[in-house]
């Protein structure tokens, strides 16, 4: 694997971007150095499966349960954090054992390095949204209830946005292994379903909706990655348990049309008749309009002169 080109944001951040939290969060939680998608149906696979994951990570009985509460969000967020920080190393490490029976780990550091470095800024940020939304709450005085609510509604947006980007990349895991990303998360989204449904505990749904609401992102979640490894395996020939550097290359960009290209296939010299009369058909008859070619054959029947 190549080392990370460039800084983090590759260069896109300036100084007016902080005004808008969105945008530092896309250069900040997708870093320059997370390969792009091989194809759009992998992003649209990786979308679906962001959407699902959400409901698994937040749960849809927040909002079904008491209406939408603010806290019981960010402690939600605090536990798959913790989820999160437990979870990938251990099952990264699993597949790490897999990967050295037929390959090095020494050039597979540098991505492990900035997918660890990225899901630490994540869950600091969710901490940093927790503290700040509890010190705010806890504060009385009107100038740092301003301050403090404009610093809790940037940081709302940041992290959210943020949220997504890392649910889609999994902290830059597909810098590692292209398959990774899907790994990781089904299995996030199984340890956060299961235990609900062990201790019986479906937040008032009932038995019928809280099975659906709590099985249901899981099982959408497990059977997009599926897809997803299944297309990378058929048309890249990616395999989860290969180690990465055995991948065959991954096609490059397709390149543009050449400028002033005519309309057809790029890369044919216009076409026309090769036996039309003019000056570039060497058997076309000479006439007074006919500029003297020097590969005009010889006629016999109209000697020269006559």
């Amino acid at each position: 694997m190549a080392r990370t080109i460039g800084r983090w944001t590759g260069g896109t951040l300036t100084a007016r971007s902080f005004l808008k939290p969105h945008k530092v969060a896309e250069a900040v939680f997708h870093p320059a150095w997370i390969p792009p998608s091989l194809d759009p149906a992998i992003d649209k696979l990786k979308r679906i499966r962001v959407i699902a994951g959400a409901v698994a990570s937040i749960g849809v009985y927040t909002v079904l349960e008491g209406g939408f509460d603010v806290t019981e969000l960010l402690e939600n967020a605090l536990t798959a954090s913790a989820v999160l920080l437990f979870l990938t190393p251990v099952t990264v490490g699993v597949m790490l054992l897999v990967w050295r029976r037929t390959g090095t780990l020494r050039q597979l550091r540098t991505p492990l390095l900035n997918s660890l470095a990225l899901l630490l800024l994540f869950i600091g940020s969710v901490v940093a949204l927790a503290l700040l939304v509890q010190t705010t709450n806890a504060t009385h005085g009107p100038l740092v209830i301003i301050a403090g609510g404009a610093a809790m509604m940037w940081m709302l947006v940041f992290v959210a946005r943020g949220a997504f980007r890392v649910t889609g990349n999994f902290f830059g895991t597909g810098a590692v292994h292209r398959c990774l990303p899907a790994l990781l998360s089904t299995v996030t989204s199984w340890l956060v379903a299961v235990p609900d449904l062990v201790t019986g505990d479906l937040h008032g749904l009932g038995l019928t909706l809280g099975v659906v609401f709590i099985l249901g992102a899981p099982v959408t979640v497990t059977a997009i990655a599926l897809l997803e490894t299944g297309r990378l395996k058929r048309r890249y020939g990616i395999r989860l348990g290969a180690h990465p550097a055995g991948h065959p290359p991954v096609p490059g960009p397709v390149p543009p049309m050449p400028p002033g290209a005519p309309t057809g296939h790029p890369y044919i010299p216009p076409q026309g008749n090769p036996y039309a009369p003019g000056a570039g058909n060497p058997y076309a008859p000479y006439n007074s309009q006919t500029p003297y070619n020097p590969r005009t054959p010889y006629n016999p029947q109209a000697p020269q002169g006559s």
